[in-house]
């Protein structure tokens, strides 16, 4: 019962295939490979976008950083949720590599609403050189709290973005189980709802290690290189980046990962509410939050169960109610790792919660 986080479990079999493919002969470096031609191709056919700028890097925080560097200026502001994960898991990562431009934090839930993203707009750009000026608006898909935008939503949210002449970006670490979720297309779910630029995630859904940065507009591309560059993020042996997001695109991977995480999330949750388990965010992809009492953490916890706790932890009143976070992935195959005694899961899972964010992103 593993349910710390889907960058915990292995890689999907097809993909390490590629990689050992990819490790046979030679190829051009930094993106020159054929197996990139490949991906670039794939990416735009799926994304019904021909004219888009693909590139790959190696992390989430890599993606949307410079993504956002190339949309914005040092000078402005990027709107987001306070709990979006260019606010909580990265270091100042984008701060860093826009060259300081400041997050101004829309709402305080992980999803943020047409009125919260005016008003947070119209209170900054207002004070001439003295303040920062407006700058990218940038939505997670699925949400750090597991809920997922309608197409409606993000329409609107852009909506207001280019009333204010705003380029939006969309932080996909988990775009495909959003995408399956709403049963919609890559295009629906982007430049057809305003979109201008998306990190197209592939690590929490059963790659070993790579993200596609994908600009509708051509026009940023040749900044996205020269920051990617600047940044050291474009890898030489680029090959083992490309194999992986093909076989990823190849046979509809990536969704059936996807399907397969969500449904397991559903179970879940499913079971967990006739256990009289109450959810603290509605379940609508891959992640679920139950809220349950310490004694029956405790009890799942030295059962052999490896989950976060979200808030609290294992000390205090056995009847306090603590909000846990359980996420699913794919599951490949059965066993293929090391078998730990009961003893030693237990203990394993009591340092895990010692310890601070180890796997929560």
């Amino acid at each position: 019962m593993y349910f710390a986080s889907d960058n915990s479990g292995p890689a999907s079999p097809a993909v390490m295939t590629a990689l050992i493919k990819a490790n046979e002969g030679y190829r051009m470096g930094y993106g020159a490979d054929t197996e990139m031609e490949e991906v670039r191709a794939r990416i735009r056919a799926e994304f019904e976008a021909p004219d888009a700028a693909v590139y790959l890097v190696t992390t989430g925080t890599a993606a949307n950083a410079l993504a956002l560097a190339t949309l914005g200026q040092s000078w402005q502001t990027v709107f987001c949720t306070a709990p979006a994960h260019i606010q909580q898991d990265e270091c100042n990562a984008p701060e860093f590599f826009t060259g300081g431009a400041k997050l101004t934090l829309v709402s305080p839930n992980a999803k943020m609403t047409t009125k919260e993203l005016r008003s947070a707009i119209e209170a900054e750009g207002t004070r001439g050189v003295h303040g920062p000026q407006r700058g990218p608006v940038s939505i997670t898909q699925v949400t750090e709290h597991g809920t997922v935008y309608s197409l409606n939503e993000l329409q609107a949210l852009s909506s207001v973005a280019k009333e204010y002449n705003l380029p939006v970006h969309l932080d996909g670490a988990r775009f495909a189980n959003a995408l399956v979720a709403l049963g919609c297309t890559p295009a629906e779910m982007t430049w057809k709802s305003g979109i201008d630029a998306v990190s197209f995630g592939g690590t929490k859904n059963g790659l070993m290690g790579v993200e596609a940065v994908i600009f509708f507009d051509p026009k940023h591309a040749w900044e996205f290189e020269l920051r990617r560059k600047r940044g050291a993020h474009l890898l030489s042996k680029h090959r083992f980046l490309s194999a992986q997001m093909l076989a990823y695109l190849t046979d509809d991977l990536w969704r059936e990962n996807a399907r397969s995480a969500n449904a397991h999330a559903t179970t879940l949750a499913t079971g967990l509410k006739q256990c009289g388990v109450e959810l603290a965010y509605p379940q609508e992809a891959n992640l679920v939050f139950p809220r349950m009492s310490r004694r029956i953490h405790n009890a799942l916890l030295d059962a052999g169960a490896v989950y976060h706790l979200w808030g609290g932890s294992l000390e205090g009143p056995s009847d306090e109610v603590i909000t846990a976070r359980c996420v699913c992935r794919l599951v490949h195959f059965k066993g293929g790792g090391p078998v730990l005694s009961r003893t030693a899961q237990t203990r394993d899972n009591r340092l895990m919660h010692k310890t601070r964010r180890s796997e929560l992103i």
